[in-house]
């Protein structure tokens, strides 16, 4: 190992460390679920999980991916193009472009690579990618890599989105999340598709965190908006509500999944998607079309919980989406608050720097159509203990 380099990797890390910033990989050793067992605290209530529809451990997603393994294997071994593709793969495909109400669609490895696989195919020289500024990394990291002019517009700005329109070359691709992560707010995809319409552009919408959560059915945040048929190009995740195991997917034209298939780089270059990931991923959209008390619960879990942090004093960051996060300045203040609630039995995560912007350190919370009402009731009890302790809340009586 080269010294110098080993050296200052461990430099970096300890200063880390210092600063309180460090973070810990947490050890579960039971199914992602309302409740999980962790090597390091027991049993613990999970509101850090994107299992916003309780689906990752359904049993009749467990045995869908069972069915798949057992039928297809571990996997292709290899990409598409050269050794075949499952059917599977087809079925979820055409499941997912039905659900979601587009012609076609294409399944990846994960979003991530969906968005890297999207954004420099559609993204060529001549043309112009604008994306909001507080979109997903793997939407910075997708425009990166193309050619194309790159143009960041404020975020939910329309008079700068409108601006960055107008400087625009060639065609414009005007790329937005649809639930902003860190946030837990929507994206203004009404004012986007009537600036997108007004310019000619075209409209990109990641939905991974609406998928399951947003829209009267789940449909996601196109569909709470009533803008089915309105947006171009759909990108999302099969790791979070849609059962929770990895994958990702490109829904929109068939001519722009025919061109996926022939230019996309993580597409031509990965291994094709799980056929057991394929299996569950399918089995949990039927699951979503047939329970809709799913969604049902889950709202009524956001709500709830919603309502209680406010009650104690807490000020979460408003919005309609599973996200609820709660501002705590610094970054140490969020890890060590997460610290202290993970010792109380609740298993929510801090965020900071820079995943967001310094001294907006946050405790995200997620909420699960899997929580119980006695679930949400104990971790506001632990929300209350610890913000106090913290002076993140008034004291008792004050």
């Amino acid at each position: 190992m080269n010294a110098a380099f080993e050296s200052k990797l461990a430099s970096d890390l300890a200063a880390l460390k210092a600063a309180g910033t460090y973070k810990q990989l947490r050890h579960l050793t039971t199914p992602m679920a309302a409740h999980a067992t962790m090597e390091e605290a027991g049993d613990v209530i999970v509101l850090s999980s994107n299992n916003y529809l309780g689906l990752s451990d359904d049993p009749d997603v467990v045995a869908a991916g069972i069915e798949g393994l057992k039928k297809y294997g571990a996997g292709t071994a290899s990409v598409r193009f050269i050794c075949g593709t499952y059917d599977i793969h087809r079925a979820l495909e055409q499941k997912l472009a039905s659900f979601f109400r587009f012609e076609s669609a294409l399944s990846y490895v994960s979003c991530w690579t969906a968005n890297e696989g999207l954004l420099p195919t559609v993204g060529t020289a001549g043309n112009t990618l604008i994306s909001d500024e507080l979109n997903h990394a793997s939407i910075i990291d997708g425009c990166r890599l193309a050619a194309a002019k790159k143009m960041r517009y404020k975020h939910g700005d329309m008079d700068d989105l409108e601006a960055k329109l107008q400087a625009a070359e060639g065609t414009a691709f005007v790329v937005t999340d649809g639930v902003f992560s860190m946030e837990g707010s929507l994206a203004n995809l009404p004012a986007i598709v009537a600036l997108a319409k007004r310019y000619d552009a075209v409209t990109i919408v990641d939905d991974s965190h609406g998928t399951g959560v947003m829209g009267a059915t789940g449909r996601g945040t196109i569909e709470h908006f009533g803008l089915e048929g309105q947006i171009d190009i759909l990108t999302g995740t099969l790791g979070k509500a849609l059962g929770g195991a990895a994958g990702g997917f490109v829904a929109g034209s068939a001519a722009l999944i025919d061109t996926l298939v022939q230019r996309s780089r993580t597409q031509l270059f990965s291994n094709a998607l799980p056929a057991t990931v394929a299996a569950s991923a399918l089995r949990a959209i039927e699951l979503l079309e047939a329970r809709p008390e799913l969604l049902a619960r889950q709202r009524e879990n956001i709500a709830y919980f919603r309502a209680g942090l406010e009650r104690l004093g807490f000020k979460p960051l408003p919005g309609p989406s599973a996200i609820v996060p709660i501002i705590v300045g610094e970054t140490s203040a969020a890890i060590a608050m997460s610290e202290r609630l993970l010792r109380q039995g609740v298993f929510v995560t801090g965020f900071g720097f820079p995943v967001v912007p310094e001294g907006s350190a946050r405790i995200r919370v997620q909420l699960s159509a899997a929580l119980e009402r006695s679930d949400l009731d104990r971790a506001l009890a632990a929300f209350e203990r610890v913000g106090r302790e913290v002076n993140a809340i008034p004291a008792a009586g004050v």
